[in-house]
């Protein structure tokens, strides 16, 4: 996917996110201790943060939080916000560099990180109304190769030898994910692994998150190496 597609992927969920929030007291389950005025608040202020970033107009290290607005105001404000990180993201290179947690220091960095966090935390949102909705496919499918790339643990868990095959029964997509010289290796290959994970882009990408549980997906072979596979994200 590229920058366009990204910025498009932005809007489109922070819309749904924003429309989703008719109720800022109600509990958003997939993330304990959260209502949706915190799931707004947050995905806002990260979103405001990163754009800044990315466009060198702020640093984590002398970056100032803003004023949380009012509950009565927060909605506006998140639309608001989206739009001006849209904004800034959509006008600067993809190879401009930029300061980031992770291996790749760039500004495209982070226009593909914050499609995602709006599109997991969108989802969020409508489950918490009752509403289980797809993260858009393509979309989806960018998502687990983002974060097979930068989210799995440093290290695999001592106790998994076995290699993961993941496959989307909605498109082309398939990982191979094996544990290798105390990382990873991760090919983009059909091959026959101890343990096989089917389902669509979405559902793949929710359980890697730890949004939905491995009854979502069709596995084969060694169900053990499931769980400690599943281990959640490395960054939250």
């Amino acid at each position: 996917m590229e920058r366009a597609a990204y910025m498009t992927a932005l809007r489109r969920d922070g819309a749904r996110l924003a429309d989703a929030a008719t109720d800022l007291a109600r509990p958003v389950p997939s993330c304990p201790g959260w209502n949706v005025g915190e799931l707004l608040w947050h995905t806002g202020e990260v979103l405001n943060r990163w754009s800044l970033i990315a466009v060198g107009e702020a640093h984590p290290e002398h970056y100032e939080l803003p004023p949380r607005p009012p509950a009565a105001e927060l909605v506006a404000w998140f639309r608001a916000i989206v739009e001006a990180a849209a904004s800034r993201l959509e006008r600067v290179d993809p190879q401009r560099p930029a300061w980031t947690w992770s291996s790749q220091h760039d500004a495209g960095f982070i226009q593909r990180r914050m499609a995602h966090e709006v599109a997991v935390h969108c989802w969020d949102a409508l489950a918490a109304a009752g509403r289980d909705e797809p993260v858009e496919r393509e979309l989806a499918a960018d998502g687990i190769d983002e974060f097979l790339a930068f989210f799995l643990p440093e290290a695999p868990p001592p106790a998994l030898t076995a290699d993961v095959h993941l496959h989307t029964t909605d498109g082309d997509g398939e990982w191979l994910v094996t544990p290798a010289d105390g990382g990873w290796r991760i090919t983009r290959e059909h091959r026959k692994a101890a343990v096989a994970i089917r389902a669509t882009a979405s559902d793949l990408l929710l359980l890697l998150w730890g949004r939905k549980h491995a009854g979502v997906a069709q596995t084969f072979g060694d169900a053990a190496a499931l769980p400690l596979f599943l281990t959640g994200p490395a960054v939250d």
